[in-house]
Order: C-alpha cells, then sequence, then structure tokens
C-alpha cells in the first residue's frame, strides 16, 4: 500500500470538492456527454472482459446480462441524468416531466416514472414504475421536496470514498454518478477485487473527471478501503456489499467490533450509506393459472434467482406459495425442469461452493440437487417445504449463490394469504431491499384492495409486481435502496437510497410493474402491451442480441435500432 500516492489522491479531491459542487449544470452536462461517448467506445471491451471473468464464452446468450447489467445501465442511467440537468439548467418544472402523480389510500404519494416518452413504451412494453414518498410529502408539496440539493446556495462539496461491488459491472460507476449528482461529492473509488480487472476501462471512461480531478480510482484490497475509511481528507463512504463488511468498517473486526456494534460504539463518525443485499422473497399469489402460466412464471422465477449465476444482491432466495393453493406442486414441477433445462454456468463469486453447501447440510433432507458434481459448478439447489416458523439461516443468511427455497403459507383467499406473506416478509426474513410478487391478472382486479394494502404495507425498498425487482436498480429514475429506517448499529439491507434521477428528496420505495403474459398470449386476458418473452429472462434465445442493441440505442437513441430490437426480441 502506497500510503502517499493515497494521501496525494484524497489531497487533490480535497482541492477541487467546492470547484466542483459550484461547476455549472451546463459543465456538468457535458462531463456526461464525455461519459456516454467514452462509454459507448469501451462496451464491447467492457463486455468481453465481464464474460472472460466469469467463464462464459463470448457467443453465449448470456452476453446480454454483461450487456444489460453493465454498458446498458450506466448508459440508460446518463441519459436520466442529462435530461435532469437540463431541465434545471433551463429553469424548467422537474416534476412536469414525471408521469401522474397520485395519492393513494393510505395518504402516501406516488409519482409514475416510467415509461415516460414513446421509446420506453416501445422497448419495454407494459411496464410501468412509480416512486412512492415518505409520509408527510403530499401532492401539494411535492415540488419543495425535489432537487433541494440543487437549489442551495453556497453549497459545500464533499469527498466520498466508493467501495464498490464485485458483481454487476455496473453499480460502481452508476455509484459514483449518483455521489457526483445527486450529492455534490467528488469520488475516490476503490474496486471490489473480485472485478478490479474493470478499472482500466472505468478510468478510460471517467478519463475527464479523472483529468478535472473530480473522480480517483485506486487498487489495493482491505488495507486499503480500511486507510481510506479513516482518513481525516474523506467526508464520508459509501458502498455496495455485505452487512459484515460495513461492520468491519464501522465497529471494527471479531468479537471485539461485535461487541462494539452492540453497545453502538463505531470507530467511525461518518456519513455512511450503503446498499448490503437482502434474503429476496418471492410471493406466489393464488389465481386461475393454467399450465402455460406455470411454465412461463416457472422461467421468470428461474431468472429471479439464477440471473448473473445467482450473484445478485436482490437475487429470490425465498418462494414464499400459498398453502391451499393446489398448483404449487406443479409449480415446482416447472421449475424442476426449466433448471434442469438450462446449462450450469461456473460459480465465480468467492466462497459461493461453501455458502450452498452450508444451506444444503442445513436441510439435508429437504435439498434437491439439481446439477450432478462438477469442479468449478456450485449445484443448484431447491430446498422445499421449509417450515415458516422454523429459524432457517435461509430465513436470515444471504446465500448469495445457487440456491431457491420454498415454504407455504395460509390463507383461504388470495387476500388472507397476502396478509400472511406480508406479515411472514416483514418480519421473518432479513433485509429490506426487495420483494416480488406474481399475480394473475384476474386476481389483481378482483383483489385489488388486498393488492394495495399488500404494496402499502411491505417494508422493502423495490418491489416488483409481475416483474423481477432487479429492474429498479436497471431504471435509474426508481430509487434504489434499502426501506428507511435502519441504524449504523442495526444496518439491514443498508442506509440511503442511490439512483434517483428526478431527484426527489424523501423517497420511500419505488414499485415496479411487469407483464404476466408475453406477447400476444397477454392480448385475449386483457393485458395490453407488446413485449414478447423478456429478453432478460435467462431462457430467452436472444438475450445477447437484444442487450447489445439496447446498449446501442442508449448510446444514440433514434428509431433506426427499432427493427432489429423488435425482430430479436420476437425470435427469443
Amino acid at each position: 500500500m502506497d500510503k502517499n500516492h493515497l494521501d496525494q489522491t484524497v489531497a487533490r479531491l480535497q482541492q477541487r470538492k467546492d470547484d466542483w459542487a459550484r461547476l455549472p449544470l451546463s459543465e456538468k452536462i457535458h462531463h456526461l456527454g464525455e461519459l456516454r461517448r467514452r462509454t459507448g467506445t469501451a462496451a464491447q471491451r467492457w463486455v468481453a472482459a465481464s464474460l472472460k471473468a466469469k467463464a462464459l464464452p463470448s457467443g453465449s446468450t448470456l452476453a446480454g446480462e454483461e450487456w444489460s447489467g453493465g454498458p446498458w445501465a450506466f448508459l440508460h442511467g446518463i441519459n436520466r441524468y442529462v435530461e435532469t440537468l437540463v431541465t434545471l439548467d433551463e429553469g424548467g418544472d422537474l416534476l412536469a416531466r414525471c408521469g401522474p402523480v397520485r395519492t393513494l389510500p393510505n395518504g402516501q404519494v406516488a409519482v409514475e416514472v416510467f415509461p415516460l416518452n414513446i421509446y420506453e413504451r416501445l422497448l419495454l412494453s407494459g411496464i410501468h414504475a412509480e416512486v412512492w414518498m415518505e409520509p408527510g410529502v403530499t401532492a401539494e408539496n411535492l415540488r419543495a421536496h425535489m432537487a433541494s440539493n440543487m437549489k442551495a446556495e453556497n453549497v459545500k462539496g464533499r469527498v466520498s470514498l466508493v467501495l464498490g461491488a464485485g458483481n454487476v459491472s455496473s453499480i460502481t460507476p452508476m455509484d459514483v454518478l449518483h455521489k457526483l449528482l445527486n450529492e455534490h461529492s467528488v469520488c475516490i473509488v476503490k474496486m471490489n477485487p473480485v472485478n478490479d480487472y474493470l478499472r482500466p476501462i472505468f478510468e478510460e471512461i471517467f478519463t475527464s473527471l479523472i483529468a478535472y480531478g473530480f473522480v480517483a480510482f485506486v487498487y489495493g484490497g482491505v488495507e486499503v478501503g480500511d486507510y481510506l475509511a479513516h482518513h481525516t481528507g474523506v467526508d464520508e463512504l459509501h458502498m455496495t456489499g455485505s452487512a459484515h463488511t460495513y461492520n468491519a468498517i464501522v465497529f471494527g473486526l471479531g468479537e471485539e467490533g461485535e461487541a462494539r456494534r452492540k453497545r453502538n460504539e463505531p470507530l467511525l463518525h461518518k456519513h455512511f450509506t450503503a446498499e448490503l443485499g437482502n434474503v429476496t422473497p418471492t410471493i406466489v399469489v393464488p389465481g386461475p393459472w393454467t399450465e402455460t402460466d406455470l411454465r412461463f412464471q416457472a422461467e421468470h422465477i428461474f431468472t429471479q434467482k439464477m440471473q448473473n449465476g445467482g450473484f445478485n444482491c436482490v437475487a429470490a432466495q425465498v418462494l414464499v406459495t400459498p398453502a391451499a393453493w393446489p398448483q404449487t406442486g406443479r409449480l415446482l414441477y416447472h421449475l424442476r425442469t426449466v433448471i434442469r433445462s438450462e446449462a450450469t454456468r461456473v460459480a465465480y463469486y468467492p466462497g459461493a461452493a461453501k455458502r450452498v453447501q452450508a444451506a444444503i447440510d442445513a436441510h439435508p433432507e429437504q435439498a434437491d440437487l439439481l446439477d450432478p458434481p462438477h469442479a468449478g459448478v456450485a449445484p443448484r439447489t431447491l430446498i422445499t417445504d421449509l417450515d415458516p416458523h422454523a429459524d432457517s439461516p435461509l430465513f436470515h443468511d444471504e446465500v448469495f449463490g445457487s440456491v431457491l427455497a420454498q415454504t407455504s403459507l395460509p390463507g383461504a383467499s388470495a387476500g388472507e394469504f397476502l396478509a400472511h406473506a406480508v406479515r411472514f416478509c416483514n418480519e421473518e426474513l432479513d433485509g429490506t431491499l426487495a420483494v416480488n410478487l406474481i399475480v394473475h391478472p384476474q386476481t389483481l382486479r378482483r383483489e385489488k384492495a388486498a393488492i394495495d394494502r399488500a404494496l402499502a404495507d411491505l417494508r422493502y425498498g423495490a418491489i416488483g409486481v409481475n416483474l423481477w425487482a432487479g429492474a429498479g436498480f436497471l431504471l435509474s429514475q426508481t430509487s434504489w435502496g434499502a426501506f428507511p429506517g435502519q441504524t449504523p448499529a442495526d444496518v439491514g439491507s443498508g442506509i440511503g437510497q442511490v439512483h434517483n434521477t428526478f431527484f426527489f428528496d424523501r423517497p420511500q420505495k419505488s414499485v415496479l410493474y411487469g407483464n404476466f403474459y408475453p406477447f400476444p398470449r397477454n392480448l385475449p386476458h386483457g393485458e395490453w402491451h407488446f413485449l414478447p418473452k423478456p429478453p432478460w429472462f435467462i431462457t430467452h434465445r436472444q438475450n445477447h442480441s437484444v442487450g447489445w442493441r439496447m446498449a446501442s440505442f442508449a448510446e444514440n437513441p433514434g428509431w433506426l435500432h427499432l427493427p432489429g430490437l423488435f425482430i430479436d426480441a420476437l425470435r427469443g
């Protein structure tokens, strides 16, 4: 560790932090344009490097995951920030750029943030997203709770240490954008050792911001992160990772650190935001599902679990099914069939095999290993019929790997089941980052009051209804982070939220709505959209091509991209 180099890097950022905070919006828009241009130039190499590191062949359909979770997500975020900054620079009304504002039955205010233009309606047809505000924000005072940081006079800059994630490649650059634009903070970025291979590419993409002294990347392990965390020139921190890492930084290691945490005696007294993962539930609401529905939703659940090999902070971990619903067995049958029909992949994230084996050892009689033994592969495992009243580690510890558990809850009707499911998820499962609901359209209509109540009562930062809640990360208009209310001594899924490109001051959660049926099977059932099998499904055979085309569109939007996109989407 070269402390002199780190000291000099921090000192330069300290010198430039106020300059960045007071930089005219037009200059920040220019820097975003440079980021977009350089991302387009580096996108192919970004994806190729990610595929190589994850031991995926260059021609794999799974390359779509790297396109969507890498260049596309970052380019999409850049574009949304540009739109917001241009509106503010021109003195426009930021709220007028949003969709409808509605007051919910519980008094909360929800603002539609997706889709907002013809391209979004065509490319992700049928998908909608809202940001729900904290209590106290009303339709009348909502404008006063937008972009307050941007309106303040004599704003002061900050130096933030960003500790990057090791899994989804766009997390780190998106975290940097959030600190720069939402919080007026220049950034020193330490990549996670798992994906530090991307650092040269990110340094190329951030060339202009690095040259001006607004961003710096550093290399190193735990000792570098610890040194910078406690550096007097670092004002605040942000990380994406595990609660174990957060607690080690704030309270120290081992038994002594745990004792300090319980006494709430931190070693670090700096503002520290974090996104720390989740035991993610997927709630299956009973309804009149056909065999075709069961198969399609099995592919959906498989994607929620195994996208990126299962190494997502919102990978589905607990499937919550209705005990009184006779189709649970058929859903599990189709889920096993889908999993076995898809090729295994190398468990690239450190410790995956050990974590999966620990889950199997905790439930040896209920664990169904769906892969034969193979070097480098953590077996995809389904653990069924967990007692919802038991103290299973699968309810408390994020596996971060290829294990999906299943439990059943009572309820004579969909509404009764949902009430039990909400209580179970809120009180028995660790984490508040994200939850998924899968609901038949007839059930959505017949049980509207119960579903509205469930969405209001679920204490999660992102809720996906017929859509994997991971879309809340990709659609940067939405807020992303834990449900508000955690503390450093009990950090849960983290503190603070990122993205939120409309600069809402007090977002509570984002709720995203997708499609139960693919096009054209949706048309006889009253779902109006033109999205076939979603291209982010692992089972979509043109995933790679659609991902590349979406990134190309985000780099340079225009109608000429659409024919190829639609053709590849329909071929999935």
